[in-house]
């Protein structure tokens, strides 16, 4: 047996509950921006992902007119730290409804940094800073995709192991549904298959 949910005649509110408990884990983008006026903002986006490899482009989704989108589309930079276990209730904390004009960063006493090629600072105990300027934006429905080209991506040495980054030491954040969270979930290593024909 199943349950089949018609888009056409659900709650928008009850299709976003049930994509946000399906398509999980995902990858939680902790976005630094800046306002026209330099006001640090600090927001978590857990509809995240690559683009495109080459050239690097991330993208992210704001869900409704936050004040990051409207910081992106007024500078043209942003970026992405990556949201680890330890800083949980730091990444949590800081989607709660701050005015625009004012800083969850301050708020919160959460360490900044500079970044090396954009005016947004990074969040100076994340192990990863991905530093963008603004691709594109692409409406969708009651949400936007923001898409950025990746000027650097700063990574630091404790969490490399033989020249790339241990996923163990990054000890990536992920969100799951409901008030759910994805903590340290465990590792396989399997290889990619080999075609029959490239085999000896």
């Amino acid at each position: 047996m199943r349950t089949d949910f018609q888009i056409l005649d659900a709650d928008p509110r009850d299709i976003y509950q049930l994509l946000t408990s399906v398509v999980v884990p995902r990858p939680i983008a902790w976005v630094s921006t800046l306002t026209s006026d330099g006001v640090v903002n600090l927001a978590p986006h857990s509809f995240y992902n690559v683009a495109c490899a080459t050239p690097p482009i991330v993208a992210f989704s704001s869900v409704g007119k936050k004040d990051t989108l409207r910081n992106v589309l007024d500078t043209g930079e942003f970026v992405v730290n990556l949201a680890t276990a330890p800083m949980l209730d730091a990444v949590n904390n800081s989607s709660a409804r701050f005015a625009s004009d004012e800083s969850e960063v301050r708020h919160l006493d959460i360490e900044m940094e500079p970044s090396l090629s954009v005016a947004p600072p990074r969040v100076a105990g994340s192990p990863v800073a991905i530093e963008c300027r603004l691709h594109s934006t692409h409406e969708l429905g009651d949400s936007t995709l923001i898409l950025g080209d990746v000027t650097t991506i700063s990574i630091k040495d404790e969490v490399m192991v033989d020249g790339h980054p241990e996923f163990a030491l990054l000890e990536p954040l992920a969100r799951l549904g409901k008030n759910e969270w994805g903590v340290r979930p465990e590792v396989l290593s399997v290889p990619r298959p080999v075609r029959p024909e490239d085999i000896g």
